[in-house]
């Protein structure tokens, strides 16, 4: 189905607004509240409520939010800095924000009404979302009516919407398609199912819709969305496919590669310390120090984090610079970059858990809980360098 026709004032640019830091200062301070939350937000499994209004004062909800409904419209570059500076703190907080401000640009493709429902009380509205069509939407006068059930809803706690994705019923005929419903707090049912050994901190849990009606202004196909030309009319440079935006969900495995190695180094340096304070040969039988294995990790680690980071930002840089012009070319390639670096950063993550040590590797410490984060995010689909690859090398090759 063809996107409904925008009465918003047109945009005559697609330029680039300036790189401000305005979003990374802020981030900063969110990176050292989420960092001293972690522990708690662990157990409770859910970010601490005074994290996610600094995620929101920060600005990270209105980030991709289009200007003609009060956002930034922002760069996913400044994004993607604010993210990974966030990610130093806390992965799980770091996710969540980056899919909050992500799933912003996403409403930006419903219809002029819906978003004006959306953003009716400011641009600040902290969304959610699950791409994958797992309700079913029965048509009905005026709209749909939505039933279904979908897992791993990031930061769902804390959510004002949700973006659902669903199919037409059984034999709706090839004109059916599957489309996806802005459903407000209120309209679906939480169940708590969040229980994994990473991330634990996302509260991705299951959210169940039961016969519910979605107005036609809150609802967007699912293949404009993904293309995104959805949004081509309130923000063309937003309007990138949605594969051209992958970097939404490496970014917080970059930061939490940096965070690994930050406390890492922290270790390390008390290590090397005491091993120039007393240079004594080791015991007959037991390991000597070996400064160089320190060494080693450190600049192996260091080198392969900035080569992710500067892949990441290529990957955002891209998109910024073409929006809706996004080639295939740029997409995939974009799409490959932020599974190699994800890949990258996943090997830092693990030789720095391997390195540091028993001591180090205390619940008590943050390099455990940035190696159990940085690979359960490497699980996304997403972020898999096989189908990225498939995906890229079909592109590349032409057949």
């Amino acid at each position: 189905m063809a996107p409904t026709p925008s009465t918003d004032p047109p945009h005559t640019t697609t330029s680039v607004p300036p790189d401000g830091q305005a979003l990374v200062a802020a981030a900063r301070d969110v990176a050292q509240e989420a960092a001293r939350c972690a522990a708690a937000a662990e157990r409770e499994r859910r970010l601490a409520p005074d994290v996610v209004k600094a995620v929101v004062a920060a600005g990270f909800a209105r980030h991709l939010v289009p200007a003609a409904h009060g956002g930034t419209e922002g760069t996913f570059l400044e994004l993607g800095r604010a993210v990974s500076a966030v990610g130093e703190g806390c992965a799980a907080t770091a996710w969540c924000v980056s899919l909050a401000a992500h799933v912003g640009r996403m409403a930006a493709h419903l219809p002029r009404e819906g978003r004006q429902e959306v953003w009716a009380e400011g641009p600040d509205a902290f969304l959610v979302a699950s791409l994958t069509p797992l309700g079913t939407a029965h048509p009905a006068p005026g709209g749909h009516r939505l039933s279904g059930t979908w897992r791993f809803v990031s930061a769902i706690d804390h959510a004002d919407w949700a973006l659902l994705a669903a199919n037409p019923p059984a034999g709706s005929g090839p004109a059916g398609a599957p489309r996806v419903f802005a459903v407000p707090r209120g309209a679906w049912r939480t169940e708590d199912t969040w229980h994994n050994v990473g991330m634990a901190a996302t509260g991705s849990h299951t959210v169940t819709v039961e016969d519910v009606f979605v107005p036609q202004a809150r609802s967007v196909s699912r293949e404009d969305l993904f293309s995104g030309r959805g949004a081509v009319d309130v923000a063309p440079r937003l309007a990138v496919p949605m594969q051209g935006t992958t970097m939404m969900f490496a970014a917080p495995a970059l930061g939490a590669a940096k965070g690994a190695l930050a406390a890492w180094r922290r270790h390390a340096e008390r290590k090397i310390r005491a091993a120039a304070r007393n240079p004594a040969p080791a015991l007959p039988g037991m390991p000597s120090f070996n400064r160089v294995t320190w060494d080693v990790t450190l600049t192996r680690s260091a080198g392969e984090i900035d080569a992710a980071e500067l892949l990441l930002e290529r990957a955002a840089r891209s998109a910024d610079e073409s929006g809706h012009g996004l080639t295939p070319a740029q997409t995939m390639r974009g799409w490959r970059d932020c599974a190699m670096a994800t890949d990258l950063l996943v090997g830092v993550a693990n030789r720095l858990f391997r390195g540091v040590g028993t001591t180090g590797q205390s619940t008590a410490e943050p390099v455990q809980r940035f190696w159990r984060d940085v690979n359960s995010m490497a699980g996304h689909q997403g972020l898999q360098v096989e189908s990225a690859a498939t995906a890229y090398a079909y592109q590349s090759l032409g057949f």
